[in-house]
């Protein structure tokens, strides 16, 4: 199940990339009152403030390749995320062809700025030639000018090394790094972390509602952060919950599974660190890590 929420028009990611890093730029306690909660949630009375978390963050090697691995198996239903890079096909969700390992999508921009990236790195690959009708079809689900050997042609560059690390690099780009960076600036720990990332990954980000961004400002309405003072998994469960009513905004993110059985239950667990074994089911499939 590869989706990421739209508005009206789709969303584009360099508008979501830019949101993001201006997002990024100012401290997390103005960032918070942009939305409902106007003031710092004082702490109890004679009680000491919460730590700020400095160690290991999703960016770790290790940690990454789980997160990896936690995202295929919602997107993908299977743990092997580098088999994914070949992966496409129109899923009916309105955003055109979706493909590769953190579902770039015709029709929400990145995956026209995957190609741009591809092409501008190694020019005349198998893939240029639809550049003209990659900018055609942004922002709808249209495959004109794609069809009939678009998938094909992907499939095939999916076999270049440079290909798949313009799909790494553009992952990181656009998703994983602003994720990261904002959950340490918001002094979460691995799980939150991934649950930026997730979220992103799935929502885009933007100025609606149910972006990234839209949920996070939902979450600081109701808990701090520990960057604010507040408490870790208070603000998780904030955010989860916030996660969740924007995923059910939209018919093609009913099933929130990988919020109720997945980042929910490390949290119940109290693994903040996203340590292994980890225990999980999406959409009704188990999955395990060692």
């Amino acid at each position: 199940m590869r989706t990421r929420s739209i508005a009206t028009a789709l969303p584009k990611a360099a508008t979501r990339v830019a949101l993001g890093l201006a997002l990024l730029a100012v401290p997390a306690t103005a960032v918070a009152t942009a939305g409902p909660a106007q003031h710092p949630r004082p702490a109890a009375t004679g009680s000491a403030p919460h730590t700020v978390r400095a160690a290991t963050g999703l960016d770790d090697p290790a940690k990454k390749e789980i997160a990896m691995r936690l995202v295929s198996s919602a997107e993908n239903s299977s743990l092997d995320w580098k088999a994914q890079y070949k992966y496409i096909e129109d899923i009916g969700d309105g955003r055109g062809y979706t493909g590769g390992i953190i579902g770039f999508c015709s029709g929400t921009h990145d995956m026209l700025e995957l190609v741009e990236l591809y092409t501008q790195r190694k020019p005349g690959n198998v893939l240029a030639k639809y550049l003209p009708a990659l900018r055609e079809v942004d922002g709808s689900d249209s495959h004109e000018g794609l069809d009939p050997d678009y998938p094909k042609d992907w499939r095939k560059a999916a076999q270049d090394p440079a290909f798949r690390k313009a799909q790494n690099d553009e992952r990181d780009r656009v998703y994983f790094n602003p994720a990261v960076e904002q959950g340490k600036a918001d002094g979460i720990g691995v799980l939150g972390q991934f649950a930026y990332y997730d979220a992103i990954v799935m929502h885009g980000d933007g100025d609606d509602r149910t972006s990234f961004s839209g949920i996070r400002k939902r979450a600081l309405a109701k808990a701090n952060p520990p960057a604010q003072g507040g408490d870790e998994k208070t603000y998780l469960n904030a955010f989860l919950d916030a996660r969740v009513w924007a995923m059910k905004q939209e018919e093609a993110h009913s099933d929130t599974s990988r919020v109720d059985t997945a980042q929910r239950v490390f949290l119940r667990n109290g693994n903040l660190d996203l340590h292994t074994p980890l225990d999980w089911k999406v959409y009704g499939e188990s999955f395990h890590i060692d």
